[in-house]
């Protein structure tokens, strides 16, 4: 099994803001498989909501959109380039995530220029679909 950098030196998110513990499947440029742990610590889990601690879906879109970053930082062809958000299109939520779960995520990448590109990401808990969504990013300097 290949080993890939850890998200903290290839993104350039930082805590409390980075919703990405590893990557385990990698293709640079094309698609990316990782993975998002839900501790309980995480700040927003005590006030969303008290009681009833939910992963806000929000925060699964960030996370499917941080592995696509990871998938298009982690080639040479994009190099001093920050992916950011265009647009988020056909975002569904199925399942919720509460703290203890693992967040698995999948993305994959579609069209790609220079200055932008397109991808499709899926989060799920054990084998259950969260969260899909289709992404739009624009790559400008970092």
């Amino acid at each position: 099994m290949a080993t890939h950098p850890a998200p903290i030196d290839v993104l350039p998110h930082r805590p409390p803001f980075l919703f990405l513990d590893e990557v385990v499947s990698l293709e640079p440029g094309v698609r990316a498989a990782g993975s998002w742990r839900l501790t309980g610590e995480e700040w927003f889990f005590a006030g969303h909501f008290p009681g009833r601690p939910t992963l806000p879906g929000v925060l699964m879109v960030e996370a499917i959109a941080q592995l696509g970053a990871y998938a298009v930082l982690a080639g040479d062809d994009h190099t001093g380039k920050l992916p950011l958000f265009g647009g988020v299109d056909g975002v569904r939520f199925r399942r919720q995530a509460t703290p203890g779960e693992v967040l698995e995520l999948e993305v994959e990448l579609g069209r790609m220029s220079a200055r932008a590109g397109k991808g499709h990401g899926r989060a799920s808990v054990g084998g259950a679909t969260a969260c899909e969504a289709d992404l739009l990013f624009v790559l400008v300097d970092a």
